[in-house]
């Protein structure tokens, strides 16, 4: 990963600060994320401040700005490392799309999940309201029943295309970017009727603009064949539709392009759109956004040092371009003022640059955020010997050099290089215990863990002017241990209080200054005297170490009884801290517990008024089931009055034949 924040980032393991959003610096050149090393990682999407990838299992992590619940974690706290998201475990996972507020997700059985900041008017996640949910949410409706199969964000809206070819969209639809031929937004997901009948096999979102892939029947001089054409719509200031000129659509329009051009992949930016052709050459559309730069409103062609090179994977952030080869080169284009390009400048470059950072790697997949840069390359290959020794002191394993698993990189140590545990292991089962980790490991995820926005605020320690015994800690600890509740506060404060006044009531019984310096002064001189007295009967070897020991004693305890006041001042202060700590740290529990009751309000409700027209249904069925037996019974009734009259039946009748037959038994 390289860009934007990445440098100690919130997506690189930084921790956050309490009143600092988002501390990470720049990263300038490609940098590795230790904490999903050891993720098979398959594919990936970025938004602007988080990401979320898919490994070779169909699990999907999660990790960086948790606001709005985009996350999918069931909370809007920040996770500065990958994080499994529970909520998809067992669902098989094979498209991702992260948008500014929302994140998308498409299971193998064709069923899209939604989540994130819903409060916007246009509906961006799709469920039909301005609800938001912090864990992904099955979307219904319409899409009940269709197959979906890949699905792609942009900040203010989302497309999806299903197993028949039909396209989708839905959220903003500002500038026509949703192509339903108006500028309305749609809260549900709804059908282009301008491809009805085509099939889409690519889409990529933009800021206001949609590109996407279809597949168009050719005809050529030899035989029919299918052609990828281009069709874009939306917002066109810049050119990034490629129709020629600056205009707005409102429904896709197929771009101009030569008939023997065939497109695989598609990716859009804010005022860009990058087309790959199943050759392997690239065209955009648009401007990159560097300050010399003029938009181009047709497609151009990519050449430079991409001339002789076929290009099998492309993405494309806000404002920049990055397109893998088939020889595994990485080039990077287009505004570098964040370092998203990995070229260890800030400079934009106008054509393709390779990144020599990632000469040597095997890269397999790049993408885009706003403004980083994400690559995934294959794991190098291990031979036998490397499992054998500890990847830390490089001492070989044996019966009794027994081997572990570090947690968080996933690597083999012995037992003394992985002595430590920590917390927030990214490989943790559960990372809320405790789970063996290496080394190296060890104080990068405890590196700012006193710092963290949801940790609890330390308590503070108590004052205490008398000398620290073994019984005054155990007194310490046994307060603190109290001190978990608001009604443990009071009480401890209600015994302060008596405490108080038992130790005012006794100085002023024993003193006639009540704790006066005239008081003190008598004490200390009756503490020497008694000293002395003890010295003199005592022999001369002890009695040096015997009147200074308990001169101290006996001082300690005349100050603590001539100034009663001070303990009951240290534990005073120590209670009002720890009280304003608990209550801190109960608000914010408060705070989210409200929010998850609001959430599950919604939930209820949803589920009240399901079950509130399945009960009508169900009441309605019931009435036509009475009324049809008593139309029944009537019926038979009537067949019997008949058949006891002797009334001949008729052949049309549909009850002609029994009538007859009971008829004729009568006779």
């Amino acid at each position: 990963m390289w860009g934007e924040g990445i440098e100690d980032g919130l997506l690189d393991g930084g921790m956050v600060l309490v009143g600092e959003p988002f501390p990470g610096k720049d990263a300038l050149l490609p940098k590795v994320l230790e904490s999903a090393s050891a993720l098979d990682a398959q594919k990936i999407a970025c938004g602007n401040t988080h990401s979320v990838l898919v490994t070779r299992q169909g699990q999907v992590f999660s990790w960086g700005d948790g606001s709005g619940g985009k996350l999918g974690h069931g909370l809007e706290a920040d996770i500065s490392n990958p994080k499994l998201i529970d909520a998809l475990g067992g669902l098989d996972v094979v498209s991702i799309g992260c948008g500014e507020y929302h994140t998308c997700a498409v299971t193998l059985t064709g069923d899209l999940y939604t989540w994130g900041d819903g409060i916007h008017n246009f509906g961006l996640l799709g469920h039909g309201n301005e609800f938001s949910y912090w864990t992904p949410r099955k979307v219904r409706g319409q899409m009940e029943g269709i197959c979906v199969t890949s699905v792609s964000c942009g900040p203010w809206h989302s497309a999806a295309i299903t197993s028949q070819g039909q396209l989708f969209t839905f959220g903003d639809g500002t500038f026509g970017a949703l192509g339903h031929g108006d500028r309305c937004s749609t809260s549900v997901p709804r059908e282009i009727e301008a491809l009805k009948g085509q099939k889409a096999v690519k889409i990529s979102c933009g800021f206001w603009h949609t590109a996407a892939i279809v597949e168009v029947c050719s005809e050529s001089e030899s035989h029919n064949s299918l052609t990828g054409k281009l069709f874009t719509w939306g917002n066109g200031d810049e050119g990034q539709l490629g129709h020629g000129d600056k205009l707005c659509r409102l429904s896709p329009n197929c771009v101009n392009m030569p008939i023997d051009t065939s497109f695989s992949q598609v990716a859009c930016g804010h005022s860009i759109t990058v087309a790959l052709t199943i050759y392997g050459q690239v065209y955009t559309m648009g401007r990159t956004g560097c300050d010399h730069e003029n938009s181009h409103t047709s497609p151009r062609y990519i050449e430079g040092k991409l001339r002789n090179c076929c290009v099998k994977d492309i993405s494309c952030g806000a404002h920049h371009v990055i397109a893998v080869t088939s020889t595994s080169e990485t080039f990077t284009w287009g505004r570098g003022r964040n370092g998203q390009l990995g070229h260890g400048d800030n400079a934009d470059r106008d054509s393709p640059a390779l990144v020599k950072a990632l000469e040597g790697k095997q890269v397999k997949k790049v993408t885009c955020g706003n403004n980083f840069t994400v690559a995934i390359c294959l794991h190098q290959w291990l031979c036998a010997a490397d499992y054998s020794v500890c990847s830390g002191c490089r001492g070989p394993f044996s019966f009794t050099r027994k081997h572990h698993n570090c947690y968080n990189c996933g690597l083999h140590f012995c037992n003394e290089c992985t002595s430590k545990k920590s917390l927030n292991a990214s490989l943790a089962p559960n990372l809320n215990k405790l789970y063996r980790v290496c080394d190296d490991c060890y104080p990068k995820l405890n590196k700012g863990t006193n710092s963290r926005v949801n940790s609890r605020p330390p308590k503070s320690r108590s004052l205490r002017v008398y000398g620290d015994s073994s019984t005054e800690k155990k007194k310490e600890s046994s307060v603190l241990s109290r001190l978990s509740s608001v009604g443990s506060f009071r009480r401890r404060s209600r015994q302060l209080s008596e405490k108080s006044q038992k130790l005012d009531s006794s100085s002023a019984h024993n003193s006639p200054l009540y704790g006066g310096n005239l008081g003190s002064e008598r004490l200390s001189t009756s503490v020497v005297n008694s000293c002395e007295r003890i010295n003199a009967s005592l022999p001369r070897s002890k009695s040096s170490h015997v009147s200074t020991k308990s001169m101290n004693s006996l001082l300690h305890q005349s100050s603590f009884q001539s100034h009663p006041c001070l303990e009951v001042m240290g534990d005073s202060k120590q209670t009002n801290d720890d009280l304003h700590d608990e209550i801190s740290f109960l608000k914010e529990q408060v705070e989210v517990l409200t929010r998850k009751s609001e959430l599950l309000a919604a939930e209820i409700q949803g589920t009240s008024d399901q079950l509130n027209e399945a009960t009508a249904w169900v009441e309605h069925e019931s009435a036509k089931n009475y009324a049809a037996k008593e139309a029944i019974k009537c019926l038979m009734n009537q067949l019997k009055d008949m058949a006891s009259r002797g009334v001949s039946c008729r052949p049309h009748s549909p009850f002609g034949d029994s009538t007859c037959h009971v008829l004729n038994i009568a006779k």
